[in-house]
């Protein structure tokens, strides 16, 4: 894994500075402050003065240019301190270390492409963009039990107690001996009147066809899954570079799962030189030891393995750049559950009154124990709406529908705050007040589904395949062109992307702008009762698992005997969610008494998310 790493006031030699990956390291020394690059070159911009150090990871600009990005923000450092993050545009991770002042600056962009891990101890500050160049540590049980949640750990948490990472648009300064969180950057939503469409769809081309042209940097190629995004950019990366695109799509032989058809009507329709492979159960138990061991953190994410094998078929074709759809359904309204979620609202916007003296009397009172099916919906519409938001959006989540006792050991729920992955939810969902609902969704799944998830997963597959992960849709210009879009432009009553639609109708496949989402989803559950060999791999995983004294012993043996086979689909993303933790564990040699003790657990706050 390459990337950025280094120690203020810390007492050892510059060579003691663990590369991420273990690549060679570019280091400059100062005093008793170091800055180690891996694998360095066209990512990365080094600066040294008497004093001062600085670094700027990414493909970064500064007043519109890459040239010399960490010498000018060294400049913008000396004049504007912290503010000068809000100067650097781009997909980045910085670091500022003034032994002059004595002072440390820390950030990373603004939809949180790159990643800063830091830790502060008696000794000093030790920071990296990845987690496994700095010391491991005890395991934090919060985060463990963050992941059962989320299958992620969000920021500003990590697996490891002491050990903490940056938010989007988020930087730490130290200094005076004191360590201060802040924000540089916040997505603000305007939702007064817009321009007209035709305005609008004029701007919203320029921008992608820039961020496009921005990305095809040398050898280029993009994910292909057939998808609105996916598709819109492949024919985009065509159009900018004058030559036919080199697309890549991943296939899976089970119904319900395999959307090549779709990947191939895009490929036909922007004459792409189009590559596909199609997946096997076999594949993915071959490369499981090698996801996690590549992993920094628990990863839960499935479709990290077909993107992985996605990024190898780009690398052995040549590419050393692959762009990503990432940010579309978050910016422009595409994920199914805001659909859903618009039709729960109606039911807020009515009387209460009408609900409290009506509606729900006759429905839980008078007709309760009729069981007719249209009743049976309605009192299953009306419990749902019931659910503020945004705890409805957890409503199938599964260790909130198993029970936390029912799945963990008691000992390690002693530990941890049960409540916690809702209280982050619902510090991000109302940060801003009068928001619209598919607003303040959008601002949940930049951080939840996008920086904490879908991005970790892109980075860390093309990371690992040798390639270059790129996100168009992310640009600093379209953050802003989708703040300003109307709600109804993203969701036009239960119509999802509805201006993006519109402004692509000419774009697009007739095919495409009526198929719904899918992307690169895995079959698990229905490879896991098929396929002895990875069926053993998890079972064999979860065995293991049990010795850890997190998860229950006896939930372990439900699941794996009887739930599974209920329901491969629900019920194997669990088994997915713990083989990946112990598959983790097993990789990063964590010892097997692996849970802090309750009167040892580590207070970290989880503040409103920064998106």
């Amino acid at each position: 894994m390459s990337g950025l790493c280094g120690y203020w006031n810390m007492p050892m030699p510059v060579d003691a500075i663990a590369g991420p990956g273990g690549h060679p390291l570019l280091k400059l020394r100062d005093g008793p402050s170091a800055l180690a690059v891996a694998a360095p070159g066209d990512s990365v911009s080094l600066h040294q003065a008497p004093g001062l150090l600085a670094a700027v990871w990414g493909r970064a600009t500064l007043d519109g240019s890459r040239e010399q990005v960490a010498a000018r923000l060294a400049a913008a450092w000396r004049a504007r301190g912290a503010q000068a993050c809000a100067e650097l545009h781009g997909h980045f991770a910085l670091c500022v270390i003034d032994n002059a002042s004595g002072q440390v600056l820390l950030a990373v962009d603004r939809s949180g492409v790159h990643a800063m891990h830091y830790r502060r101890g008696a000794q000093g500050l030790q920071f990296a963009s990845s987690a496994d160049a700095l010391p491991s540590g005890e395991l934090d049980p919060q985060a463990l039990y963050n992941y059962l949640h989320f299958h992620v750990i969000p920021a500003p948490r990590s697996i490891y107690r002491h050990q903490h990472r940056l938010l989007p648009g988020e930087y730490v300064l130290v200094r005076r001996g004191r360590m201060e969180r802040g924000v540089y950057w916040r997505m603000r939503f305007r939702e007064e009147a817009a321009s007209p469409f035709k305005v609008m769809r004029r701007q919203f081309l320029g921008i992608l066809n820039d961020a496009v042209r921005d990305a095809a940097d040398g050898e280029t190629g993009a994910f292909l899954s057939g998808g609105t995004d996916s598709s819109t950019l492949a024919g985009m990366l065509g159009k900018v570079s004058g030559v036919a695109p080199r697309t890549y799509s991943i296939g899976f032989e089970v119904a319900g799962y395999d959307e090549m058809a779709y990947a191939r009507i895009a490929a036909r329709h922007f004459q792409t030189r189009h590559h596909e492979y199609y997946l096997t159960a076999g594949d993915v138990a071959e490369a499981i030891p090698r996801i996690t061991a590549a992993c920094d953190q628990p990863f839960g994410n499935s479709s990290l393995v077909p993107a992985y094998f996605c990024a190898q078929m780009a690398r052995a074709d040549g590419v050393t750049r692959l762009i990503g759809g990432d940010g579309g359904d978050e910016l422009f309204g595409g994920n199914e559950r805001y659909a859903r979620q618009a039709v729960f609202a109606r039911y807020e916007q009515l009387p209460s009154s009408l609900r409290q003296l009506a509606l729900e009397p006759l429905l839980f009172g008078l007709t309760g124990k009729l069981d007719l099916r249209l009743l049976r919906k309605a009192r299953s519409y009306v419990e749902q709406a019931l659910v503020p938001m945004p705890a409805r959006l957890e409503t199938y989540n599964l260790l909130h529908r198993y029970g936390p006792g029912q799945v963990l050991e008691a000992d390690f729920l002693a530990a941890v705050d049960e409540g916690n992955p809702l209280a982050q939810l619902n510090a991000c969902y109302w940060e801003s007040h009068g928001l619209s609902q598919i607003n303040r969704m959008q601002a949940l799944d930049l951080r939840y589904t996008l920086a904490d998830n879908d991005l970790r997963k892109v980075t860390t597959a093309c990371d690992l395949a040798g390639v270059e992960a790129a996100f168009p849709f992310l640009s600093d210009d379209m953050l802003a062109f989708s703040a300003r879009l109307l709600p109804r432009d993203k969701l036009n009553g239960t119509r999802l992307r509805y201006f993006f639609k519109h402004a692509l109708r000419h774009h697009l496949p007739a095919e495409i702008l009526r198929k719904k989402k899918h992307g690169f989803g895995m079959p698990f559950g229905q490879w896991l009762l098929k396929d002895g060999h990875l069926r053993a791999l998890a079972y064999d995983s979860l065995a293991d698992l049990k010795t850890r004294r997190i998860v229950r012993a006896g939930f372990i043996d439900q699941l794996t005997g009887k739930l599974v086979q209920e329901h491969p689909a629900y019920h194997g993303t669990m088994v997915w969610v713990l083989m990946m933790l112990e598959q983790w564990l097993q990789h990063h040699a964590t010892p097997r008494a692996s849970v802090v003790p309750a009167d040892a657990a580590e207070t970290v706050a989880d503040p409103a998310p920064r998106a």
